[in-house]
């Protein structure tokens, strides 16, 4: 084969790897806003607890992974910060059936919950904790007064 050839297909092959990485960097931790309307029961994933009043920030963490446990530490305190907020971390090390549920495909998967458990926004990684603060500011702000216990 000419070197010449070579020499290109290693330099697409860079630039292709490249641009999936920065694309990948550019969307992990973003909070999306959820598509559709489906409501979860925090007791049915995670027996024993119960969602906030006004949110609910629901951490898929999994046995072996590292990112999960500083991420339940920023959602935890994040949770505390703000009244009627709670955070709740489910295992699915040993639960496929959660992950199906709802398409989780990495660890730590963050799903945002409103007071009624309505999925609300979806974040895949470690989130970035400014723009999920923001989208909490929202939520908080626009519940009534009384669900701020």
């Amino acid at each position: 084969m000419n070197p010449l050839v070579v020499v290109g297909l290693l330099v697409a092959l860079l630039v292709v790897a490249t641009a999936a990485g920065l694309v990948w960097r550019a969307t992990t931790g973003r909070a999306r806003q959820a598509a559709g309307s489906e409501s979860v029961t925090v007791s049915d994933l995670a027996p024993g607890e119960h969602g906030g009043t006004v949110a609910t920030l629901l951490q898929f963490s999994t046995e072996f992974c590292s990112p999960c446990v500083a991420t339940g530490v920023q959602l935890e305190r994040l949770a505390a910060a703000l009244p009627g907020v709670r955070h709740i971390d489910v295992d699915i090390t040993h639960r496929p059936d959660v992950a199906s549920r709802f398409g989780i495909l990495q660890s730590p998967t963050t799903l945002l919950l409103d007071g009624g458990g309505t999925i609300r926004a979806r974040v895949g990684g470690a989130p970035r904790i400014p723009e999920l603060r923001a989208t909490l500011d929202d939520l908080v702000a626009a519940a009534p007064t009384g669900e701020h216990s």
